[in-house]
């Protein structure tokens, strides 16, 4: 698939978020505009705390789908403060009325997740650590949340179940030999699809290195536990990339940077992204 493809295929799928998000709010109709005659009109979108703009994207589909004009004052990624103008929003009141709440939903929640990935990604990047998200996702809301952390400055993981092969604890259950199976795999999955293998303790990890995993990921593990396997890394293995995660939080992930892992991920990008507050004010 080229590029050009794929940036359609993306546009798609934003496209219709946008028409379901704003048809779940809208119902039959706004009732408001059976009363009101339309007016020409105006509004801000203030900030009332500090942030990181995220949602641009999304926004301007639904201004092209709706018929009103944004002017952006922050850009997707920019950083912004109380009381600053993110956007100013014109066209027929009835128009601004019945689309405030999907635009300030969609701006509030992307802005809300790439704010607290802003703070996990300043502390990592002094150590040279890729921050990645997860799949802890809230339902049928992905590709949303994922954009929202890569603007914070993130660096995706899986996507879903068919971008790499990722065997987990669960996963190594079932499996018998973990090289032969890994032999197996590279024979039917695709030629660019890497192969992670979850590990708990430096035997798992040690197993992992021996098998052929293109990538080893120290699950729930402590810093000093990590290290050991840094090490060994280093010395036996180190074409293959290690990954830290696990209850990883904003006062525990500098601890797990100064490791040497090349990667941390963590669900709470997502999952514990707290709403900041914006507004919007009719002029």
């Amino acid at each position: 698939m080229g590029k050009n493809s794929a940036r359609e295929n993306v546009g798609i799928m934003i496209e219709a978020f946008v028409r379901a998000t704003l048809a779940e709010d809208v119902g039959r109709g706004d009732l408001y505009a059976l009363v009101e005659p339309s007016v020409e009109a105006k509004a801000d979108i203030i900030a009332k705390c500090e942030g990181v703009v995220a949602g641009v994207k999304y926004i301007d589909v639904l201004a092209r789908l709706e018929g009103f004009e944004v002017i952006w004052g922050k850009k997707d990624g920019e950083s912004f403060v109380k009381n600053d103008v993110l956007a100013i929003v014109k066209g027929d009141s009835h128009t601004l009325l019945k689309i405030e709440r999907t635009l300030l939903n969609m701006l509030l929640h992307a802005s809300s997740i790439a704010t607290l990935t802003r703070k996990y990604v300043e502390i990592v990047q002094p150590y040279g650590v890729k921050l990645l998200d997860t799949r802890k996702t809230r339902p049928m809301l992905r590709v949303f949340e994922k954009y929202a952390t890569r603007v914070g400055g993130a660096v995706n993981h899986r996507m879903g179940l068919d971008d790499s092969l990722m065997i987990k604890d669960t996963h190594l259950k079932t499996i018998k030999d973990l090289k032969s199976y890994i032999i197996q795999a590279r024979k039917q999955i695709p030629f660019t699809a890497k192969i992670e293998v979850e590990a708990e303790t430096f035997t798992i990890a040690k197993e992992a290195f021996e098998s052929g995993a293109d990538i080893v990921m120290c699950d729930n593990m402590t810093p000093s536990q990590i290290e050991q396997i840094v090490v060994y890394r280093d010395e036996k293995f180190p074409h293959i990339l290690l990954e830290a995660s696990g209850n990883i939080s904003l006062e525990t992930i500098e601890s797990y940077a100064k490791t040497g892992v090349d990667a941390i991920s963590s669900g709470s990008l997502i999952h514990q992204a707290n709403w900041i507050d914006l507004s919007m004010k009719m002029n």
